[in-house]
């Protein structure tokens, strides 16, 4: 058997069609006067009675303007904001709870409680001391000031 030899079980049935006389009477079940009694007339999707449609009003992406060639970024609508992908934040003197020597991973710290999600990783900040040797494994981003203060150098994460 072929995909185009399928056919259902069942019978298609017609949709009346309405409006062309017959027993339902003048109008037809189309209901009196007004748009959408009119043929071939309907409603767009979205027509809310002449108000502003859903998506009209909601803010724009950045740089969308009313006038067609117009760019500029200081048209956005007031309630828009950018959100970023902000990373689990940690701050060095948080690090002193584990113990000297102790491998510090991502995994290690979603599973300690220390951070609830691994989704949009994790950075360390130079807030505090670090009294202990740890090392660190895994995609870790550290701040500038907590690299200053573990001695990484460069753009080490």
């Amino acid at each position: 058997m072929q995909l185009h030899e399928l056919k259902p079980k069942t019978r298609k049935q017609r949709t009346k069609r309405v409006g062309r006389g017959g027993k339902r009477g003048t109008t037809s079940g189309g209901g009196t006067k007004g748009q959408k009694s009119r043929s071939g007339a309907g409603v767009k999707p979205g027509f809310r009675g002449g108000d502003n449609r859903l998506w009209q009003l909601f803010p724009k992406q950045r740089g969308a303007s009313k006038k067609p060639g117009n760019s500029s970024p200081h048209r956005k609508h007031r309630f828009y904001a950018m959100h970023r992908v902000k990373p689990a934040i940690i701050n060095l003197g948080a690090l002193n709870a584990f113990s000297n020597g102790d491998t510090i991973t991502p995994e290690l710290l979603l599973e300690r409680g220390i951070v609830q999600s691994l989704k949009r990783g994790v950075k360390i900040l130079g807030n505090g001391d670090l009294k202990k040797k740890l090392t660190f494994e895994g995609k870790i981003i550290f701040s500038k000031s907590a690299r200053e203060k573990l001695g990484i150098k460069g753009d080490a994460q």
